[in-house]
């Protein structure tokens, strides 16, 4: 189980979306389930974003540099790694 909390608070930091390996394609796909995010219903679905608190993406397939520890919740949560969007280990 992550150590980010799922909230909408947390989703309004995230800065997945600014990520050089987030591509154009990944931020259109995105774009319904993350307004969903921010608007609560925030258990229901993963919406390609804040990956230290749901899973690796289902978009991106290259690493093309990694800012997760430039990231608010990434010091606020003190995790130790970046990379969230394609980690196969359970973070």
């Amino acid at each position: 189980m992550s150590k980010v909390a799922k909230t909408s608070e947390n989703m309004k930091k995230c800065i997945c979306m600014k990520c050089p390996s987030y591509t154009f394609y990944c931020k259109m796909k995105s774009m319904p389930g993350n307004m969903i995010l921010m608007m609560g219903d925030k258990d229901k679905i993963h919406a390609e974003g804040m990956f230290c608190a749901y899973e690796k993406s289902h978009c991106i397939k290259e690493e093309k540099g990694c800012i997760c520890s430039t990231c608010e919740l990434f010091k606020e949560n003190e995790l130790g790694k970046g990379y969230f969007c394609t980690a196969t280990d359970g973070k």
